[in-house]
């Protein structure tokens, strides 16, 4: 009975160690970067957009500057998918 379990355990395991701990480790590194924002960091949205924030309104929303033209978009902290490494 025991050594049918072990099996299934076993890849239980595996599955954990493989799967779910990498993409966990991947979401609290993200909402750490996220938290760590400051004006003037230029990052990438969820959807693309590419802007600098010029304003943390507060825990939840932020203001990003895009293009020439200096627009000004608002966006939900959730969104930012990556902070961008500015390269002078």
């Amino acid at each position: 009975m025991l050594s049918s379990l072990a099996l299934p355990i076993l890849l239980l395991v595996a599955l954990y160690f493989i799967m779910i701990r990498p993409q966990k480790k991947k979401e609290k590194e993200t909402a750490k970067m996220r938290n760590e924002l400051q004006i003037g960091d230029e990052v990438t949205t969820i959807g693309g957009i590419i802007g600098r924030v010029v304003q943390i309104k507060d825990q939840d929303q932020i203001v990003l500057e895009t293009g020439a033209d200096k627009n000004k978009i608002r966006i939900k902290r959730w969104a930012i998918q990556e902070k961008n490494t500015i390269s002078d």
